[in-house]
């Protein structure tokens, strides 16, 4: 299967489905994290290559509801990122999955088919995951990792990383346990 990981600098996803023998190939502005089949250009002029399934990750700097608060004066780039998204729901790729935050995705686009969590995927981690979905089935949990907290938060339950220039981009990473799913379940 030819597979685009769309909006993945990481390489895990992409990684999870070499893994099972397909065709996996990330796209994304920035290179690669990891060696691997990786176009460093914009998703948008990839999308029309032929592809059997896509998984992608757009930016949810303007999108996430965590970022509420500075949503006032941000209507551009709302915008801009919610036409992004249909961009991306619409591409001319039978199976499609898209990941976001818990975001205005869900009002302004439609509500998300599913929403999982890295603990369901044996992963010591809470990250609400939303996924919108185009002739896919639901992702299966596969090995249920029960916590009074995770790993990843504060006693409080938010995330633990702190302000740096990078967190934006630890933050993003895909579990490996969620991208070994994927693979598994949406790769047959």
């Amino acid at each position: 299967m030819k597979v685009l990981v769309a909006c993945e600098f990481s390489g895990i996803v992409r990684d999870a489905f070499r893994s099972l023998g397909h065709d996996a190939w990330s796209c994304d502005l920035l290179p690669t994290e990891r060696p691997g089949p990786h176009l460093c250009t914009d998703v948008l002029d990839v999308l029309d290559d032929g592809w059997d399934l896509m998984v992608a990750h757009p930016p949810c700097t303007h999108l996430a509801v965590s970022g509420a608060r500075w949503f006032k004066g941000k209507e551009t780039e709302q915008a801009q990122a919610l036409a992004f998204v249909s961009a991306l729901l619409d591409a001319p790729i039978p199976r499609i999955a898209v990941e976001n935050p818990v975001s205005i995705i869900s009002t302004r686009i439609r509500k998300p088919d599913q929403i999982v969590q890295p603990w369901q995927f044996g992963e010591d981690a809470a990250k609400t995951t939303c996924w919108w979905l185009k002739g896919l089935p639901l992702l299966t949990p596969t090995s249920i990792l029960l916590r009074a907290r995770y790993a990843n938060q504060t006693p409080s339950g938010q995330n633990k990383l702190g302000p740096s220039p990078h967190r934006w981009r630890d933050r993003s990473r895909t579990y490996q346990g969620m991208a070994d799913a994927m693979a598994e379940q949406w790769g047959r």
